[in-house]
């Protein structure tokens, strides 16, 4: 896709971080907007910016965890603006330290936002763009933890590798059957966002104690936060998603220091060696 004006672009995620840089993208290039967003205050926030510089945006509070909310939201869509031309897949959270330890609450809410919304999207949006039969474009946020592996990380890191999975799944299926949809999975390293305060969102059902942490764990907490917060400005990371459909291009890693991480990981696979820590 090479021309975005008068589309129309569907994000979930949208109130902060990438998601709101994607947003603000989007209003640029012409299109109308709709927001989705856990967090209603944020959201209605972004909802007011985009519109005083003269975007077409509409803002829907929605749990992509919940089926029948991302359906919701379709249907809000189509009645407001009449298509759905792009599909930001971006909503995420992050918990959990190790696989034994870390509560099941974790697991659950971790999956249910990172992949379940996903599938929910995807679901929910192929058919409606298929049966458009434009040219139409899904983006999925996946991480660089999709493409690697790290002590410590594995519950986020398992929900990002999922992603990329059903990324190159769709993508192949797509080229069977609707050719005139694009996909990228964006693969993204240290980002400037909030998704290290992501628990602001957890809900009530799944919250667990604050668990004490080991000095150890603890610092490495406290060095992954400091990466975040120095991290790509949001952004930066839109105008490479941008830069990506318009090429046609699948892959989006963002950070080219990660990439001999992933090179790495690639070649103890193909070679069978034991993973390095």
């Amino acid at each position: 896709m090479k021309d975005f004006n008068n589309k129309v672009a569907v994000i979930t995620g949208a109130a902060s971080g990438i998601g709101r840089a994607l947003a603000a993208r989007c209003v640029a290039e012409g299109m109308a907007v709709v927001l989705a967003d856990i967090e209603e205050a944020a959201l209605r926030e972004t909802e007011r910016a985009l519109a005083q510089n003269g975007g077409r945006v509409a803002a829907f509070v929605t749990d992509v965890s919940k089926a029948d909310q991302v359906a919701q939201l379709a249907r809000r869509a189509l009645e407001r603006f009449g298509a759905v031309h792009l599909l930001f897949n971006n909503a995420g959270v992050a918990a959990g330290m190790s696989l034994w330890g870390s509560p099941l609450e974790d697991w659950e809410w971790v999956v249910n936002v990172n992949l379940w919304g996903v599938i929910h999207g995807m679901r929910t949006f192929v058919p409606i763009m298929l049966e458009q039969k434009e040219e139409c474009h899904i983006v999925n946020t996946s991480s660089v933890a999709g493409l690697t592996s790290a002590a410590f990380n594995g519950i986020y890191g398992m929900s990002k590798h999922a992603v990329v999975c059903m990324s190159e799944t769709l993508y192949k299926e797509l080229g069977v059957f609707g050719k005139h949809i694009g996909v990228s999975v964006l693969c993204p390293g240290f980002v400037r966002t909030r998704l290290m305060d992501s628990s602001r969102n957890r809900p009530v059902a799944l919250q667990v104690e604050p668990r004490p942490l080991s000095k150890e764990a603890e610092a490495g907490r406290q060095w992954v936060r400091d990466q975040v917060e120095n991290g790509m400005p949001p952004n930066d990371v839109a105008d490479q998603v941008f830069a990506a459909m318009r090429e046609g291009r699948f892959y989006v890693v963002t950070h080219p220091d990660m990439r001999p991480l992933i090179r790495r990981r690639a070649e103890d696979v193909i070679a069978e060696r034991n993973p390095q820590y």
